[in-house]
């Protein structure tokens, strides 16, 4: 899979939805009166609100933040949500990182273009007015928007010696960038509704990165290792809302019965682990990325 394609994915949330235990979890549509936007919880096997079950009817729109820095093109943001709540759709995933480049959120290591952070703050009142809960990803796999390959370029420019973008999984240097960003995001308070991130029900759940891969590592303890880490920290800081992966979902070592059912055998050897990875403590649900022109 190229990587400048991922962006395009059809991020279908619900075809493979599981607790880290392994079991279906269920997800739905329904309306939520202003009084009753409450957090989306995990319940046993079950998604709620207010103690109501949960459905997710859910689409994936990479670029809402992008668009909503410019009054000139916000209404495309809000046209979106208008469009998506009047044919049911529940969840929009997006995302809450654009590292170093155009229009960047993060221009390094933890300084912000207050102005994009802001663009971030219309989205997420615009979803909440819509009825529309958001999955945030936090960094990209990809280069597209930086990814995990500009943490590494800032850390070589701090003098580090970095040799591969992998290392953004296991130098603590740059672990510890990545935990700044996602304490920046996650303790942000919206300039539009007041309301801190971590507090605004409107987060369905936070998603740790798009599409991690770890190919100088294909045991997968890498990844492992790095999933768990940063799952125990955004429970630190955010302990009510529900977090994801984001992996594409492929089979690893922990399950050698199943890599025949992988797309072909080198994704196999990327570092992910379908299984393994949503078993680790505080992921809440695991989900798949489907390319139905790749595989």
């Amino acid at each position: 899979m190229a990587s400048n394609s991922t962006i395009r994915a059809l991020y279908i949330l619900g075809v493979v939805l599981v607790t880290c235990t392994n079991a279906f979890t269920s997800f739905a549509v329904a309306g939520i009166d202003e009084g009753q936007w409450s957090m989306v919880q995990k319940k046993g096997k079950q998604l709620m609100v207010n103690d109501r079950p949960f459905y997710v009817n859910g689409f994936n729109t990479y670029w809402l933040m992008a668009l909503a820095v410019e009054k000139s093109t916000r209404g495309k943001v809000s046209e979106v949500f208008r469009l998506g709540s009047s044919m049911g759709l529940s969840v929009c995933r997006t995302w809450a990182f654009n590292d170093g480049g155009w229009m960047a959120l993060q221009k390094s290591p933890s300084v912000y273009d207050e102005k994009v952070f802001m663009g971030l703050d219309f989205v997420l009142s615009e979803a909440k007015k819509y009825k529309i809960r958001l999955i945030l990803s936090l960094v990209n796999n990809w280069r597209s928007f930086g990814g995990k390959g500009q943490y590494v370029n800032w850390g070589k420019t701090a003098g580090l010696n970095l040799t591969s973008k992998d290392e953004f999984f296991s130098h603590p240097v740059v672990r510890d960038y990545y935990r700044d960003h996602v304490k920046a995001v996650l303790e942000r308070v919206n300039t539009v509704t007041n309301v801190t991130y971590k507090d605004d029900p409107t987060v369905f759940a936070w998603e740790l990165m798009n599409e991690p891969q770890c190919p100088s590592d294909p045991s997968g303890d890498t990844l492992q290792g790095w999933i768990q880490e940063m799952t125990s920290y955004v429970k630190m800081i955010d302990p009510l809302h529900l977090v994801g992966i984001g992996v594409e979902g492929f089979y690893g070592p922990s399950t050698p019965e199943r890599l025949q059912f992988n797309p072909n055998p080198s994704t196999g050897q990327l570092g992910t682990d379908f299984v393994r990875n949503h078993r680790a403590f505080g992921v809440d649900f695991a989900s798949v990325h489907i390319y139905p022109d790749s595989w």
